[in-house]
C-alpha cells in the first residue's frame, strides 16, 4: 500500500470492494473506517448504473480487488469503461499486478510480449492453444493452482517439451517462488510438487 492510496481510501465517499470481508481486514490494518459495498463478476453488470448515477452526483468511489489490479483480470474494466462513456474522471493509482514481476524474474524476452490473462476453460481453449503457440512474442498466462497441471501439460502438447516456460506463484508474498526450465522440466517439478497459491505463467515466443 503506498501513502496515496490509504488516503485515498481513508477520503472517498464509498470503496467498491471485490470481497469485502477480504478487504475489511486491510482496511483495518490502515484504520480507513470508509463504508463498503461489494462489487464483483457476479453483480458488476447490475450495479454499474447506480455507481454511474452517484459519481454523477458529485460522489468520490474508489475500487479495489482482493489481490492484484482492478481490471487486469479482475473487476474494473466495465466500470471504468461505463465513466469515460458518462465523462466521469478516472484515476488509476500504480500498485501490484503479479504478471509485471513475473515477466521480469522470468528471464525471457520482455520487449515485446502478450498478457493473455486466464485461457478458456472449455469452449474455445484449444484454438487458443494453437494459435498462442505460433506467437513470436513472449506469452504471460494467469492460471488457478489446480488447474496448473493441465495447463503444463497442453503446453508441451502444443508448444513442445522444449519451449523454455517460468512460472511463478505467490508473488510479492512469504512463500515467492520462481520454477524455470523446458516445459517438460517445469510440468515435472509440479508434478512432484503440487502447487498453491496465485499463478502466473510465462512462455517464451516462438523461435
Amino acid at each position: 500500500m503506498t501513502f496515496r492510496a490509504v488516503e485515498v481510501l481513508q477520503e472517498v465517499d464509498l470503496i467498491l470492494a471485490e470481497d469485502t470481508r477480504t478487504s475489511a481486514k486491510l482496511l483495518k490494518h490502515f484504520d480507513i473506517n470508509t463504508h463498503m459495498h461489494s462489487h464483483h463478476m457476479h453483480n458488476e453488470h447490475k450495479t454499474i448504473d447506480g455507481i454511474v448515477q452517484r459519481l454523477r452526483a458529485g460522489e468520490n468511489i474508489a475500487l479495489i480487488s482482493d489481490a492484484g489490479t482492478p481490471a487486469i483480470s479482475d473487476p474494473g474494466f466495465l466500470l471504468t469503461r461505463a465513466c469515460v462513456e458518462a465523462g466521469i474522471e478516472v484515476d488509476c493509482l500504480p500498485g501490484a499486478t503479479a504478471f509485471v514481476p513475473a515477466l521480469v524474474n522470468s528471464g525471457l524476452p520482455n520487449d515485446k510480449f502478450v498478457f493473455e490473462g486466464f485461457l478458456p476453460v472449455k469452449k474455445g481453449r484449444q484454438t487458443r492453444l494453437q494459435l498462442l503457440a505460433e506467437e513470436t512474442r513472449t506469452v504471460v498466462l494467469y492460471e488457478s493452482p489446480h488447474k496448473l497441471i493441465k495447463t503444463l501439460g497442453q503446453l508441451v502438447e502444443y508448444f513442445g517439451p522444449d519451449r523454455p516456460i517460468s512460472v511463478s506463484r505467490e508473488l510479492s508474498k512469504l512463500h515467492e517462488e520462481t520454477i524455470r526450465g523446458s516445459a517438460k522440466e517445469v510440468l515435472e517439478h509440479f508434478v512432484a510438487h503440487p502447487p498453491k497459491g496465485e499463478i502466473v505463467v510465462v512462455i517464451g515466443g516462438k523461435k
